[in-house]
């Protein structure tokens, strides 16, 4: 069984990823709250991106896979955002990847193969109006595992997951509405909303033997947005 470990696990696109992985894997999830996880088969300790240290003593020697879930979604007018935004968004979206990489790459290197997948954005390859701070951070995600990826291979594979806007709570706000599910839904050449299981789906199989001649890839799973132009 593979060691998967996924910084972020109790809700959302994370979650479903436990659901997914746990009967064939070992999953560790680091997360602030083990809300959600108490009927899954995984192994949680607290962890918080933005201010904690990955404390490896709880880790196994060898990971198979690792998941960066955590993020962000600042969708406002580019004169009404502060550069502590950007700052902020580049820390939760970037900067902590950076760091949890970094501290168990000597864990990830230990396995035959591991896969790291990481996720961006839509906004990062389509020009969209109120989505400079999601673009920057997530071009950078996407900059960032191509490096990684050349760097690492073939030892460490690196894949980004570029979603559409997907129905998790980080977009509640967004989708918290019929009105407004039915209004993205037909933006999208396939006249639906993402739903996490989706994006799960794609990073499980990212993670698994299936992909093993897959790296430095952006995949696009957005109900054919960033690449479909039909009629309405």
């Amino acid at each position: 069984m593979k060691n998967i470990l996924l910084i972020g696990g109790s809700h959302g696109i994370g979650l479903a990823l436990v659901k997914e992985l746990q009967h064939e894997n070992n999953v560790y999830v680091a997360s602030r709250t083990n809300e959600n996880l108490a009927d899954l088969k995984c192994t949680h300790f607290p962890f918080d991106a933005l201010t904690d240290t990955l404390d490896k003593s709880k880790l196994p020697d060898v990971i198979d896979g690792l998941v960066y879930c955590p993020g962000s979604i600042n969708l406002r007018q580019f004169r009404s955002l502060k550069p502590e935004t950007f700052e902020n968004d580049l820390q939760i979206n970037f900067i902590s990847v950076v760091k949890v990489i970094q501290s168990v790459l000597p864990n990830l290197s230990a396995s035959e193969q591991s896969s790291i997948v990481l996720f961006s954005s839509i906004a990062a390859s389509m020009g969209m109006p109120f989505h400079t701070s999601v673009a920057a951070t997530k071009g950078a995600i996407e900059g960032f595992a191509k490096a990684l990826a050349a760097e690492y291979a073939p030892k460490i594979r690196v894949n980004v997951v570029a979603p559409s806007l997907t129905d998790t709570p980080l977009a509640d706000k967004f989708l918290n509405s019929e009105e407004k599910k039915e209004k993205s839904a037909q933006r999208h050449p396939l006249k639906r909303v993402g739903t996490a299981d989706d994006i799960a789906q794609m990073a499980s199989f990212l993670l698994s033997d299936k992909s093993n001649w897959i790296s430095g890839q952006i995949l696009h799973v957005d109900g054919g947005m960033s690449t479909l132009l039909v009629n309405s």
